[in-house]
């Protein structure tokens, strides 16, 4: 049942030893906020630095010409060499566990334009297959088919900062033509994808169209710029990759020790350094909010201690009027839990009003991204309050049982 009386007299205990009580209550505060502050930040950071590789398949990887700085083969160092649409085919032949593998275009600085809209843009030219490695999240109209390739169709694709800035007042653009380069496209889908990671220009900025289209517009031959895989179920691009550079080496006569000849990009690489990264901060997160929060903790015993020392006189006639010990624990452990909850809900309500205003700040400056903390982590941080004020009492409520009420007479 609840005791009001009780009550008044825990938060009067609290009131009396008014500086000594916020001096030790800014100790949780200041842990709490740090905790929850860091792990909503970290956290938000994370999911910000994830919207960078949006759509990307974590198990793909890219290849790309580089300069061959060895002489090898009769071949001078320094000599330019190409990727070819048959190396595409030689891939698929000589690494089976390569599921998917699609030759990749590019065009940058180019200009979009459409009456008297215009923006800048990436031209993009791939397969159908193109979408295993990046999905274009397409929100109206549909992506580029088999059809579209095999008979060169001018039709593309186009991000979402396109989209908004050509046709500001048309919701669905699809049957539209823009102009890009001096070509006239007809828009057959929009993509929502926002990475800013991405291959030949970011998502937003980029005209995807047909690869026949691009390289016959473009007089590319058989000339590719990039070749995008991913891997098959139970392999790895890290271990794929180096049959592929191996393939690419014997094929193009390129030295095996050149490490400049051939660019290699391994996402799974760089998903598996981000989560390494972020595993890191988390616990130095927890290392700092614990550590503050702990001492906290030892500030609310230290203070209960010398609060039971002061009221030794009171503890004893309480005991010798007939007062049960229980009563007595129950008194301490109660004050050391209210100083330490109230502290820590202050702190929590604190840090989360400052990360909503920086989850609006960035929202504002077109930044997408979540910093607050879960409800899961809200009842986790509530209930390690709880430990740490009944921890925190332990020793004081100890301390107060141990007073013999004849003594505690004596000493009055």
């Amino acid at each position: 049942m609840f005791d009001l009386d009780k009550w008044q007299e825990i938060l009067q205990t609290i009131t009396r030893n008014k500086s000594r009580s916020l001096l030790t209550a800014f100790g949780i505060f200041w842990g709490v906020f740090m905790l929850v502050f860091l792990m909503g930040g970290g956290d938000g950071l994370r999911k910000l630095m994830a919207s960078n590789f949006e759509g990307l398949a974590q198990n793909s990887g890219f290849v790309m010409k580089g300069k061959a700085a060895k002489a090898y083969g009769g071949f001078k160092s320094g000599r330019e060499w190409n990727l070819q649409i048959s190396d595409v085919d030689l891939l698929k032949r000589r690494v089976p566990a390569l599921e998917t593998v699609t030759p990749i275009m590019g065009a940058w600085g180019q200009t979009a334009t459409r009456n008297h809209h215009s923006t800048n843009a990436t031209l993009k030219g791939v397969l159908p297959e193109y979408a295993n490695i990046e999905d274009p999240h397409i929100t109206q109209g549909r992506f580029l088919n088999d059809s579209d390739v095999q008979t060169y169709r001018k039709v593309c694709v186009i991000g979402k900062r396109i989209w908004e800035t050509l046709f500001p007042d048309i919701d669905n653009p699809c049957g539209q033509f823009i102009c890009v380069g001096g070509i006239y496209y007809q828009v057959v889908g929009v993509s929502k994808m926002s990475s800013n990671i991405g291959i030949m220009g970011s998502a937003e900025s980029t005209v995807i169209i047909p690869y026949s289209t691009f390289a016959r517009l473009y007089n590319k031959g058989t000339t590719i710029e990039s070749i995008g895989f991913t891997a098959r179920r139970g392999h790895t691009i890290t271990e794929l990759t180096p049959l592929v550079e191996e393939t690419l080496r014997k094929a193009h006569t390129l030295a095996p020790d050149d490490k400049r000849a051939i660019l290699l990009i391994n996402m799974e690489a760089m998903f598996q350094m981000i989560d390494s990264l972020f595993a890191g901060i988390d616990t130095l997160v927890w290392l700092i909010g614990l550590g503050t929060l702990l001492s906290g903790a030892i500030g609310v015993s230290n203070i209960m201690m010398v609060t039971v020392r002061e009221r030794t006189a009171e503890i004893g006639i309480r005991r010798a009027i007939g007062a049960h010990p229980r009563h007595i624990l129950t008194q301490i452990m109660a004050e050391s839990m209210v100083l330490t909850v109230l502290a820590g809900m202050s702190g929590i309500v604190f840090a989360v009003l400052l990360l909503q205003g920086v989850e609006t700040v960035l929202l504002a400056q077109g930044m997408e991204a979540s910093f607050q903390m879960s409800f899961g982590t809200a009842i986790g941080a509530t209930a390690v309050l709880c430990l740490l004020g009944s921890a925190a009492g332990i020793a004081p409520s100890l301390r107060a049982l141990a007073i013999k009420p004849i003594e505690a007479i004596r000493d009055e």
